[in-house]
């Protein structure tokens, strides 16, 4: 892939991003895992108040070029740097566009809109059963933080605490 094209979703971007969304899923081997709805994505991203983003990578800037992923990010904060970071939650590349720089022009967009926006890093996680991304990722630059392990309390879990 020469060129890619990436801008930031709008608000008419919503079923598409919601098909990457699911894409992802099954990629993760999680296909019924996805609760969110359509409408839960444009509220989310969309809404005035929201706090995270969407891009959109396509094959080119032509007017009818297909949309081959996404990325999905917000902003965190690092009380250690006092500075905003960019988290990415998810990145998605359509399984027959891989290898040829989408995913790569992906990361450098948002590493360059960290930079514009002065944040102190760029963070994401990856499963750790998911080999090629783990190979990008080092081929990048990115550094595994293998100190650090993520905790997460949701659903039910979440629920009963809060309410203790």
């Amino acid at each position: 892939m020469s060129q890619v094209y990436i801008r930031d979703a709008v608000i008419n971007d919503v079923p598409l991003i919601y098909q990457f969304i699911k894409a992802l899923a099954v990629y993760e081997r999680e296909p019924d895992a996805v609760a969110a709805t359509e409408l839960d994505i444009e509220r989310t991203l969309f809404d005035e108040g929201a706090t995270a983003h969407s891009v959109i990578c396509f094959e080119s800037d032509a007017p009818d070029a297909e949309a081959i992923g996404f990325a999905v990010y917000f902003y965190n904060y690092s009380t250690w740097l006092g500075r905003n970071g960019l988290y990415l939650e998810d990145l998605f590349v359509s399984e027959d566009k891989r290898g040829r720089g989408a995913g790569k022009a992906l990361m450098k967009y948002l590493a360059q809109r960290a930079i514009s926006k002065n944040c102190g890093r760029f963070e994401w996680v990856v499963l750790d059963w998911n080999q090629p991304a783990i190979d990008f990722y080092h081929s990048i630059g990115a550094e595994a933080q293998a100190q650090w392990q993520i905790y997460r309390l949701s659903g039910d879990k979440l629920l009963q605490f809060a309410e203790q």
